[in-house]
């Protein structure tokens, strides 16, 4: 089952300049999840770019993290996937946050609904 999340902001939605945005979150889930997340982020080459996603339950506990290991100055938005993400049970939602090289986390989080867990 597949499922397209438009999104459900934790924060303001506005975050700060300069700061990652997180536009599109979708789930699969038939057995481990796989996410697809859409960044926008003003990209400007190593020394300030989106460089990490993670996956979060709601208490703040990490379950994966996908490391952006270049720059995307060219290419924004951009969306970027996570494949085997095990979501213990008894959770059916979680945050998606995403950071950047210079500001680090952004005030945007997103919650998602775990398919057929709700």
């Amino acid at each position: 089952m597949k499922k397209l999340i438009a999104g459900f902001l934790l924060l303001s939605s506005s975050g700060h300049a300069g700061e990652v945005s997180i536009l599109e979150v979708s789930v699969e889930c038939p057995g481990s999840c796989t996410f697809s997340v859409t960044l926008e982020h003003a990209d400007q080459g190593w020394g300030h770019y989106a460089n990490q996603w993670d996956v979060v339950t709601l208490e703040g506990k990490v379950l994966k993290s996908r490391v952006l290991h270049h720059p995307h100055d060219n290419e924004q938005p951009f969306t970027r996937s996570l494949s085997g993400v095990l979501i213990p049970e008894g959770l059916s939602k979680v945050k998606i946050r995403a950071r950047d090289s210079k500001h680090g986390y952004s005030s945007e989080e997103f919650i998602v609904d775990i398919p057929g867990r709700n």
